[in-house]
């Protein structure tokens, strides 16, 4: 069956699908293109230098240093969350080391 046949617009080397354009450079991404995928961790050296080479601000992020945080969802005053988001990047920590600070001095 043809591209247009299944309800899409042909336009050179690229074509239309639910208003998404894909071409060579935007292929779709079909369940066979997401199976062959590895992780950024397991490709070869020279590769991974390639790709850390196109995007210089890319950080490969290392194994966890401290003991992974539990995401929660916490109903807070207006208050307490306006003094904190007043304190700039990092509120959301500052909050969770003053809960760790009252753990520990309650003992």
């Amino acid at each position: 069956m043809s591209r247009k046949g299944q309800g899409l617009s042909e336009e050179g080397a690229t074509f239309v699908r639910d208003g998404v354009v894909f071409d060579e450079d935007n292929p779709e991404w079909t369940e066979e293109r997401v199976a062959r995928l590895i992780p950024v961790e397991e490709l070869p050296p020279d590769e991974l230098a390639l790709i850390l080479k196109a995007f210089p601000k890319t950080k490969l992020r290392g194994p966890q240093k401290a003991p992974t945080k539990v995401p929660v969802s916490l109903r807070l005053s207006r208050e307490v969350v306006d003094h904190y988001r007043a304190t700039g990047d990092g509120w959301q920590t500052r909050i969770d080391d003053a809960l760790k600070d009252l753990i520990r001095k309650a003992g």
